[in-house]
């Protein structure tokens, strides 16, 4: 007869191990749970490139920088942060800076893009505006094309829209939609030798809004296949929650309960996963059911938000710049955090009994189909509308002070 405490040294053994890493890079070998994600995205690269869109903080960085660590056989990778670019010259010298570190010494010294970035100082952004970028971005990446002849170039981008947005407010929206349209000409200009895969929390779709409101006629990813980065299966996220229990050496009386409620509490997100685990371990406190949903729920009403769950409120305003369209969100969600699903019909009577004016069917549908896009809301297979991830319901209710 084996001792609770023979048992967690047993689990303890046979499972891998983790320490708790909240918001920090986890190293490839530790991403749980995506390898047929992973498989499927490659898959879908063999055939053409791909627009990989998630939820904030729900791991698809880690996804593509384990894709990169972890090529198949004939494939190389290039991953880029591209979420501090801020115009298109800057964008062209950053493709150009990463690009050099995969030439080899000779080929550095004579490439093309190489002369091009010397010959109108693209190391100095701030004393020229008026640059060639378009041809620097075009030669690096064919200069990267040509150095890996035996492999397929994939260059892995991160946060693309919030730099194309950048580029819209300091070189405008024609300079922006000029950036996307010349991504698109190498992808068909090489469309055996490159693949390109764009991620995003900030969705693609309002940056693309803002380029044909400003007149600008370009579909510049309608070639992209989109794939959702959606949380961890439950198995998985038990799996990710036992790994860093064992590796924090919490003590628990029952590590599959523990992991079973650490699942559940946080929709199976892997960063509030590792922030439940690193909270129990900073505050000694053991990994029991009981203090495993206390802890969330103070988390859920920390005025210093360490889980960040302000940017749901904040990015409205950023999404929605139309004021009268925020506001509608605002409202859909307050709807939303008393009902389980609910019909287009019943949210426009329960939006016009708070506002007693709101009867635009119309408006309400279109926007509730942006929130679709922007991971607030669901549909059911019969039209009905909830709150996409319960912890959030539970946060947003909180927050607004509602009932």
């Amino acid at each position: 007869m084996t001792t609770k405490s023979q048992e967690k040294v047993e689990w303890m053994s046979n499972s891998k191990q983790m320490k708790a890493n909240p918001g920090g890079s986890i190293e490839p070998d530790s991403v749980v749970g995506r390898q047929l994600l992973i498989q499927q995205i490659w898959k879908r690269l063999d055939q053409q490139c791909v627009l990989l869109h998630a939820e904030r903080r729900i791991g698809k960085t880690s996804v593509i920088r384990k894709m990169v660590a972890e090529p198949p056989e004939g494939w190389f990778g290039v991953y880029q942060d591209l979420e501090d670019v801020h115009s298109a010259a800057e964008f062209a010298s950053a493709v150009h800076d990463r690009v050099q570190e995969f030439l080899g010494r000779g080929k550095r010294a004579a490439n093309a893009a190489r002369k091009i970035y010397e010959d109108h100082d693209f190391g100095n952004l701030s004393k020229k505006k008026d640059r060639p970028w378009k041809n620097l971005l075009i030669t690096s990446i064919e200069d990267l094309i040509a150095a890996k002849a035996e492999q397929r170039l994939v260059m892995f981008w991160d946060e693309v829209p919030y730099m194309v947005a950048n580029i819209c407010k300091a070189d405008g929206e024609l300079t922006a939609a000029e950036v996307l349209d010349t991504l698109r000409m190498l992808r068909q200009k090489h469309p055996d030798d490159l693949r390109m895969l764009f991620t995003g929390s900030i969705g693609l779709h309002h940056v693309l809004s803002s380029l044909h409101d400003a007149q600008i006629a370009t579909e510049p990813v309608n070639d992209m296949f989109a794939i959702e980065v959606t949380p961890l299966s439950p198995a998985d996220a038990r799996e990710l929650a036992k790994s860093l229990i064992g590796g924090e050496s919490l003590t628990t009386g029952d590590a599959d309960e523990a992991a079973d409620v650490i699942a559940e509490e946080t929709d199976c997100f892997p960063f509030y996963i590792q922030h439940v685990v690193s909270s129990l371990s900073v505050d000694r406190l053991p990994a029991e059911p009981a203090q495993i949903q206390e802890l969330v729920q103070r988390q859920l009403v920390d005025s210093g938000d360490p889980w960040e769950l302000g940017h749901f409120r904040n990015r409205i305003r950023i999404y929605y710049a139309n004021i009268a369209d925020a506001r509608l969100v605002e409202l859909i969600l307050d709807s939303l955090c008393g009902q389980d699903l609910t019909t287009v019909n019943d949210l426009l009577n329960l939006i016009n009994a708070q506002t007693g004016e709101f009867d635009d069917r119309g408006n309400l549908v279109r926007v509730l189909r942006l929130m679709e896009k922007d991971h607030y809301v669901s549909r059911d297979t019969a039209g009905r509308y909830r709150f996409r991830f319960p912890l959030i319901r539970r946060w947003w209710k909180l927050d607004r002070g509602l009932s």
